[in-house]
């Protein structure tokens, strides 16, 4: 069994939830999330925000997949990224569960 962590922009939380249902996850956790990123190191007129730290609406997807079924998820996201024209993608880890009760 693998732990799957998602992490994207608020903005795709109707698409990460279809994207699990197609890929046969059938149980997960969702929770809003704030995200923020230092941007001190960028000129302000690139900076949307204008301040030294983006602060971003997110949101965070977990469940427990069996192995065999990691690399479908993986895949589908990997697929909805490509379609994106954004620098914000959907970001995904996947942590071996060596134990649990």
């Amino acid at each position: 069994m693998e732990l799957l962590i998602i992490t994207a922009v608020q903005s795709y939380e109707k698409d990460i939830k279809r994207l699990l249902k197609k890929s046969e996850v059938k149980a997960f956790s969702h929770m809003d999330v704030t995200g923020y990123k230092d941007l001190s190191d960028q000129p302000n007129d690139d900076n949307w925000f204008a301040s030294s730290s983006g602060e971003h609406r997110s949101a965070l997807f977990y469940a427990f997949v069996e192995k065999s079924g990691v690399d479908k998820v993986l895949n589908a996201i990997a697929e909805f990224n490509k379609g994106l024209d954004f620098m914000s993608y959907v970001h995904a880890v996947v942590v071996d569960v060596k134990k649990s009760i």
